[in-house]
């Protein structure tokens, strides 16, 4: 295969990868604070599809990812009010939104489908577009792509290296530790789930104005990706670094499926297209699999050059969630 291939391939994985950066991050953010928002699969697909509508309907991108931001943290706000305030269950209430936004979609979406819209512009960084190699793969990009590579990095020094970060930590660990020292536990949950929903909300217009240009309802293959990030949150340990990788991870499984094709003719390509969601789904069952006792144990009986050798690849793969994640915290 041809070099300027790969690259310009290497690149389209990193710009389809932006969108599930986005709702990951986001996601991670509103775990890390106690909250579990699984309505994200309906989100991505309703922003998707009224980020288009608006964008189409005002010939503005800035105004339909705005429109994608507002819904999502208008979503993830009916998530914090049925669990912080009325005590509903986490799992319930984003389930039956992700179907409800889901159909929703569908439906406000009929008028808007096969319609031709405005698409982000590529944006070359002068000078870096030009390097060897890299310029292709980092810098021939939009400014969505860019803006994922920010957020990571802005993402993980805040929640690891802040003051602020600390005490997200704390509200997804120990509430009550953090309620004794001052921070208003429910109040910060309701702040962190309305943020990463409104980063999921964007993950939509990325895809329908960028990845996947364009509303084509039930035949646009968004619906997974949501799940997909709830996955990956978990994958990535809450990290933003690690969570970014299984992003991207997830965009090469499904790039190489293009890629063999070809080679593989035997094989239909339907296979080749859903294999990185059952692969992103062995990954996360090795991660939980890296955490079951039953593990320790049947290491021991190994011979110990391999027990080692397993040990430390399933030390790397495990994780532990916040410990008051899904928990509701009442002042005393």
């Amino acid at each position: 295969m041809d070099t300027q291939i790969i690259l310009i391939g290497l690149a389209g994985v990193l710009a389809s990868s932006a969108p599930i950066v986005f709702a990951t991050i986001g996601e991670t953010f509103a775990e890390r604070s106690g909250v579990i928002n699984l309505s994200l699969n309906g989100t991505i697909l309703l922003t998707a599809m009224a980020g288009f509508a608006v964008a189409v309907s005002t010939n503005s991108l800035w105004l339909g990812f705005l429109a994608g931001a507002l819904i999502g943290g208008l979503v993830a706000l009916i998530v914090a009010f049925s669990s912080i305030t009325l005590k509903q269950s986490q799992v319930a209430v984003g389930f039956i939104l992700a179907l409800t936004c889901r159909d929703l979609a569908y439906y406000l979406g009929n008028p808007f489908m096969g319609l031709q819209g405005p698409r982000v512009p590529s944006l070359p960084i002068p000078g870096l577009a030009d390097i060897p190699l890299i310029g292709v793969i980092f810098f021939q990009q939009d400014i969505l792509v860019y803006a994922s590579f920010l957020l990571i990095i802005v993402s993980y020094v805040f929640i690891f290296k802040t003051r602020p970060g600390l005490m997200l930590q704390g509200i997804g660990e120990k509430p009550a530790t953090a309620f004794v020292r001052g921070a208003n536990v429910n109040r910060m949950r309701y702040f962190y789930t309305v943020l990463g929903g409104m980063l999921a909300g964007l993950a939509g217009p990325m895809f329908s104005l960028s990845v996947k240009a364009g509303w084509k309802g039930t035949i646009s293959g968004l619906d997974g990706f949501g799940w997909i990030a709830l996955a990956l949150t978990i994958f990535g340990g809450w990290n933003p670094l690690r969570a970014a990788f299984g992003a991207y991870l997830f965009g090469l499984l499904q790039w190489l499926g293009l890629v063999l094709q070809p080679s593989l003719p035997n094989i239909p390509s339907q296979v080749l297209q859903v294999a990185p969601f059952p692969l992103m789904i062995l990954t996360l069952l090795l991660v939980n699999i890296g955490n079951a006792e039953w593990v320790d144990r049947t290491l021991a009986a190994l011979p110990e050059r391999t027990r080692k050798w397993l040990a430390n690849i399933l030390r790397s793969l495990r994780t532990s969630p916040p410990a008051s994640l899904g928990v509701p915290f009442e002042n005393e």
